[in-house]
């Protein structure tokens, strides 16, 4: 089950996003859901279209199926999907 403290370990697909801070300033604010992770890359639908975010350079909001919010650095979940995991051993 995903947490506020297993969040950087978990799957991120499927929940919303929100770009809260970014050095690319036409990024800042937006929200969706997210579609699809690359190692650099937040890929969030926002019923229009998909946006690219790269993770290094942008801060997220992610609001977990329990209702609850945390911000996260995105320099903080870098890394392929699957090659996160491994960081928790």
């Amino acid at each position: 089950m995903i947490n506020l403290t297993n969040i950087i370990y978990h799957e991120l697909i499927c929940l919303e996003a929100k770009v809260v801070d970014s050095k690319i300033r036409s990024l800042v604010g937006l929200n969706g859901k997210v579609v699809m992770e690359t190692r650099n890359m937040l890929y969030l639908y926002d019923d229009k279209k998909v946006r690219a975010v790269p993770k290094k350079v942008s801060l997220f909001e992610f609001t977990l199926p329990s209702g609850q919010t945390i911000k996260l650095s995105g320099t903080s979940i870098i890394g392929r999907p699957e090659n996160r995991l491994s960081k928790m051993r």
